[in-house]
């Protein structure tokens, strides 16, 4: 495993994040993984040399943060980096979601004590929240910052206009500022592409991709393949609109795989892993054998050819993710 500063900053992260939403608590959803089932994949990424594991507070409501938590308490500390996210509700209490100077700061010591932890290496936006002034949420980011709860902020899917506005506000009054964006990114949703990855390769921002493969789609395997596959509303929500256009896009990911020898799902992988900016997509492991077309898509070299013909295919769509 190779490692790449996140952004301009100097914390060194694993080229592949372990996507934590996987683990936590099957009453949650039917495809999480509890404890037991979780620990090999966790231990397995930690044996690959991946330090980088993304979590949310929201993931099993609370649970994989616990269930992450327990399965690293062995491990040195200083050679992890731990990210989580904060926005979405925890409980119905109408103050225990969003990004309100009183949440941030009860949901960043929440996630301290589930991770079993005293800070938190990345501490994420979640979501924009459009009922919070920005400069509250900003202020109180920059306040858990300065009391040494987390080392570095990052934000995940919005629009890059409000990035922008808070990478501006906090220049302005020299708060912590973002180091990274987490976007929705893959060969089947490239909208990114258009503002929010450009500003990141400006500004220096680290990016961090979420669902690479779309939700396995990309991995080009059929709809009954999985429980997830059946039973994740927001696969479908993202994805199913698009599905005759999106498959064009698979096959030609097909078409590129049959060349190189390789899974499809290398390919998808490979293809984000090497767009301009990208510091670690994050990947959902919940089976071991899925670690090999991850690992191995690190070692793939696309050509020009290969990426025009999965790029071809690809035509515009709706915002989709920021929600």
């Amino acid at each position: 495993m190779e490692y790449s500063n996140l952004g301009r900053t100097g914390l060194k992260v694993s080229q592949l994040a372990l996507g934590c939403m996987t683990f936590g608590s099957p009453n949650w959803a039917p495809w999480v993984l509890d404890e037991a089932a979780s620990r090999p994949i966790i231990d397995k990424a930690v044996d690959l040399g991946i330090n980088f594991f993304d979590l949310a507070d929201m993931y099993s409501a609370g649970a994989s943060e616990e269930v992450v938590g327990k399965v690293l308490s062995t491990r040195k500390r200083q050679n992890l980096v731990l990210a989580t996210k904060l926005y979405n509700p925890m409980s119905s209490d109408p103050n225990d979601r969003g990004l309100s100077r009183k949440h941030i700061f009860e949901a960043v010591d929440g996630s301290l004590k589930r991770l079993g932890t005293d800070y938190i290496d990345l501490y994420q936006l979640h979501r924009f929240d459009y009922g919070t002034p920005l400069e509250e949420t900003l202020d109180a980011l920059n306040d858990v910052v300065r009391a040494g709860k987390v080392r570095y902020l990052g934000a995940s899917s919005m629009h890059a206009w409000q990035f922008m506005k808070a990478l501006g506000m906090q220049r302005a009054n020299g708060w912590a500022a973002f180091v990274s964006m987490q976007p929705h990114y893959n060969l089947i949703y490239r909208e990114e592409e258009r503002e929010m990855l450009p500003l990141c390769r400006s500004e220096g921002i680290g990016v961090i991709p979420w669902s690479p493969l779309a939700r396995g789609r990309l991995a080009a395997r059929t709809d009954a393949d999985t429980t997830r596959s059946q039973t994740d509303k927001t696969a479908s929500a993202l994805y199913d609109r698009s599905r005759e256009q999106d498959d064009a896009v698979v096959a030609a990911v097909r078409t590129v795989a049959e060349r190189h020898g390789r899974p499809p799902a290398q390919i998808a992988y490979a293809w984000v892993a090497t767009r301009p900016g990208i510091t670690a997509p994050i990947v959902g492991i919940s089976k071991l054998h899925q670690f090999d077309d991850a690992v191995a898509a690190l070692e793939v070299k696309l050509s020009d050819e290969d990426v025009a013909l999965m790029e071809a295919p690809y035509e515009p769509k709706p915002v989709a993710g920021h929600q």
